[in-house]
C-alpha cells in the first residue's frame, strides 16, 4: 500500500479500464485513504469513516470493472452484490446482513490459503513421509531375541530398509513414482443425521458440519489414488494442522473490517419512485435495511461479531429511470463520492479492443492458437467491429462494452467452429470478411436485435 498513490492506482486501473478517469479517480482517492487512516492515533483512527462512493453510469462502461480491479491492487476481501437480489421474496427477501457474511467468509478463505502457503514446505516433508510409510511400511516389531547376536541382522534389515526408503524417496522426488496406485485412508465428518437437499440446504448442511467441528463423528474412508494426487490430499491436510485457526479467524475478522470492499450494484432498482404501496414499498425496505449496515453496526457470523463502520461500499447503478435524490436521505449522505460514468463510443471500443493488458483482441487470438491456428486482425477490421458496437448499441439498447463480445463471437463463430481441423494455418481477419458476417444482420433492425 505504500507505493499506491493516487497517482500509481490510476495507471494501475488504465491498464484494463478504458477512459472513465472521473471515477478512477474517486475509488483512487478512497483507496489511498484507508492507507492514511491507519496512519493515524488510535483514538482519531476510529472517528475517520470510509468515503462511501455512487457510480453512475449506463451499463457496460466498467463500473464493477473498476471495483473489482481496485480490490485486487489492496488485496482485499472483494463482494459483489444485486441490490435488487433483496428484494426477490417480496417485502423480507434475502437478509441483507448475508453480505457482510459473505465476505467474512471470503477473508477467512483468502487468509487460511496464505498461512496454509507459509507452511508448505513443511507439510510437504510430512507428506513425503506418509507415503513412503504407506510405499514401504515399517517393521511392526523390533524382534527383540535373547540369543546372542540377535541384534545384528535386525540391525542389517535396518540398514536394508533405510537404503531402500532412500531410494523409494529418490524415485518420489523425481515424479517416477506418480502414477503409481496406493490405498489411502482419507477421513471426513459425517452429519449424523439427513438433510433434504433443496435450494439453500446444501450451504445449511456444510455450515452445520462447520459450526459442529469436532463435536461430529469421523469417517475413515479408503480409496485407490495415484501417488502424485495422495501427495497434494495429505500435504493439505498436514497444512491444515499446522496452522493456528483461531489466529487465522481473528485476522480474517481484523482483514474484513479494515479492508472489506462490497460492490453494491443495481442499486437504482431498489429507489423508490414516491408511491407509498406495491413494490416501491418492498424497495425502500431494503433500503432501510442496508443503512444500518452502510452507517456502521455490528453483524453476527459464524466466526464472531463484524463491525461494519470502516468497510468501503461502493454503490453502482444506471440511474435511467430515476436519480440518486430519490434514495432515503439517510442512504444519500452515506455515499457522499459521486463518480459519473459515461457511455462509450466507437474510439473507446477501439482502444478497449486493443489497448488493455486483458484486451478482447489478444484474448482470441490467444484462444484460437491453442488449436494451432494463427490469426491477425487487420486494423481495418479492429476498426470494423468498433463501429459495428457503437452503431449496434444506438440502434438497440445501449449495453456499452459488453456488445463486443457479441459482435466478436459471431464474427468468429465459423473460424472457431472449424478450428480444430485447421492445424498450423494462418488467418487473416479483414473488414471485409467482418462486413461478410455481420452486413445482413445490421441491414435488417429486428434481426440486429435478437442476433447482436
Amino acid at each position: 500500500m505504500d507505493n499506491l498513490t493516487p497517482k500509481n492506482i490510476v495507471e494501475e486501473l488504465d491498464k484494463y479500464i478504458i477512459g472513465q478517469n472521473k471515477a478512477k479517480k474517486a475509488v483512487a482517492i478512497a483507496l489511498r485513504n484507508r492507507w492514511r487512516r491507519q496512519r493515524l492515533s488510535d483514538e482519531l483512527r476510529d472517528e475517520v469513516l470510509p468515503k462511501n462512493i455512487l457510480m453512475i453510469g449506463p451499463t457496460g462502461v466498467g463500473k464493477t470493472e473498476i471495483a473489482r480491479r481496485l480490490s485486487r491492487l489492496a488485496q482485499a476481501p472483494f463482494i459483489k452484490v444485486e441490490a435488487s437480489k433483496f428484494t426477490e421474496v417480496g417485502y423480507v427477501g434475502r437478509d441483507v446482513e448475508s453480505m457482510i457474511r459473505d465476505l467474512t467468509g471470503l477473508a477467512l478463505s483468502m487468509v487460511k490459503t496464505e498461512h496454509m502457503e507459509k507452511v508448505q514446505e513443511k507439510a510437504g516433508a510430512l507428506a513425503e513421509e506418509k507415503i513412503l510409510n504407506i510405499l514401504l511400511p515399517p517393521q511392526k516389531s523390533q524382534r527383540k531375541g535373547s540369543l546372542t547376536g540377535a541384534e545384528e541382522p535386525i540391525d542389517e534389515e535396518r540398514q536394508d530398509d533405510n537404503e531402500t526408503r532412500e531410494k523409494l524417496r529418490g524415485q518420489l522426488k523425481e515424479g517416477k513414482l506418480d502414477n503409481r496406485y496406493i490405498d489411502l485412508e482419507v477421513r471426513e465428518k459425517v452429519m449424523p443425521f439427513g438433510v433434504v437437499s433443496n435450494i439453500g440446504m446444501d450451504e445449511l448442511e456444510s455450515n452445520l458440519k462447520e459450526m459442529l467441528g469436532n463435536f461430529l463423528p469421523e469417517k475413515a474412508k479408503r480409496k485407490k489414488v495415484r501417488v502424485s494426487e495422495a501427495l497434494l490430499i495429505i500435504r493439505q491436510e498436514e497444512a491444515g494442522k499446522l496452522i493456528d485457526m483461531d489466529k487465522v479467524v481473528k485476522e480474517a475478522i481484523e482483514r474484513t473490517e479494515q479492508n472489506g470492499i462490497i460492490f453494491i450494484d443495481e442499486i437504482d432498482k431498489i429507489v423508490s419512485r414516491g408511491s407509498s404501496h406495491g413494490p416501491d414499498v418492498s424497495r425502500e425496505g431494503v433500503q432501510r435495511d442496508l443503512l444500518p449496515i452502510v452507517e456502521g453496526s455490528t453483524v453476527s457470523t459464524k466466526h464472531g461479531p463484524v463491525r461494519t463502520d470502516h468497510i468501503l461500499f461502493i454503490a453502482a447503478g444506471a440511474f435511467s429511470i430515476s436519480k440518486p435524490s430519490d434514495l432515503i436521505p439517510e442512504l444519500q449522505g452515506r455515499f457522499p463520492i459521486r463518480a459519473e460514468l459515461g457511455p462509450l463510443g466507437k474510439d473507446e471500443f477501439l482502444k478497449i479492443l486493443k489497448e488493455p493488458k486483458n484486451a478482447l483482441i489478444k484474448q482470441y487470438i490467444a484462444l484460437i492458437e491453442t488449436e494451432g491456428v494463427t490469426i491477425k486482425f487487420t486494423e481495418d477490421s479492429i476498426n470494423e467491429i468498433a463501429s459495428v458496437a457503437a452503431t449496434v448499441n444506438e440502434k438497440t439498447e445501449n449495453i456499452g462494452a459488453r456488445r463486443l463480445h457479441t459482435i466478436l463471437e459471431k464474427v468468429l463463430e465459423d473460424i472457431s467452429f472449424d478450428a480444430p481441423d485447421m492445424k498450423d494455418r494462418e488467418l487473416a481477419v479483414s473488414a471485409k470478411y467482418v462486413k461478410e458476417k455481420l452486413g445482413d444482420i445490421i441491414k435488417d433492425e429486428d434481426l440486429s436485435r435478437y442476433i447482436l
